[in-house]
């Protein structure tokens, strides 16, 4: 197993009205962010915020590629990300202890924070359809092609973590620095992930190794 420190390359924030980062999703352009009563879109390249959609959004946030999910306490909204209209909303597995939300392969990936989990659920339903433990509390969930990567938050030590998606061994481990938390987690696809910082309501980018 790898281990490095994260290097943070850009911090963002903190953002007008926004008290707490949880969820952090990218669709392309935007980075999102949960932040309690809102989802905020904000640009990368500026850090200026551009959208605001009033929604509960305590959690973990993921792109389709067309539509916004987003974790409000024991449920999974599918948001209309140009109207912000709830489409449908499904139960989310870890009936209201989740945390972490990305999509992949058609389906929807969720972090269960103290059961050190994480569930790929079915977007229509929200049955479970396979269950991945970690041996950490899981914050934010990711894929970068085929790495599904983790965040983890205990006490003042956090970590991204990649891991094997079949059996959970950590493979590589990125240590932020004292005290920087990982709420939220997303890639961009390429090579930086976006950090929620939960209270210190910034986001940070890390460098993806390798790139």
């Amino acid at each position: 197993m790898k281990r490095s420190p994260a290097e943070v390359v850009h911090e963002y924030g903190p953002f007008p009205g926004v008290d707490k980062v949880h969820g952090v999703s990218y669709d392309g352009k935007r980075v999102w962010i949960a932040a309690g009563e809102t989802l905020k879109a904000f640009d990368p390249a500026s850090g200026n915020t551009l959208r605001s959609i009033d929604v509960a959004a305590d959690a973990g946030t993921a792109f389709d590629g067309r539509h916004l999910f987003q974790i409000a306490d024991s449920r999974i909204q599918k948001i209309d990300p140009e109207t912000g209209r709830v489409l449908a909303t499904i139960p989310a597995p870890g009936n209201g202890g989740d945390s972490g939300l990305t999509w992949a392969e058609g389906t929807l990936w969720v972090g269960v924070y103290r059961e050190r989990k994480i569930h790929q659920i079915d977007p229509q339903t929200g049955a479970i359809l396979r269950t991945i433990e970690s041996n950490r509390f899981v914050t934010g969930v990711t894929w970068v092609g085929d790495e599904l990567w983790h965040g983890t938050w205990e006490g003042d030590e956090s970590e991204l973590r990649h891991i094997d998606a079949q059996t959970g061994e950590v493979r590589e481990k990125l240590e932020m620095p004292q005290g920087i938390g990982v709420s939220g987690l997303e890639s961009n696809g390429a090579d930086l992930f976006y950090c929620g910082g939960g209270a210190s309501g910034k986001v940070r980018a890390v460098r993806k190794p390798g790139k």
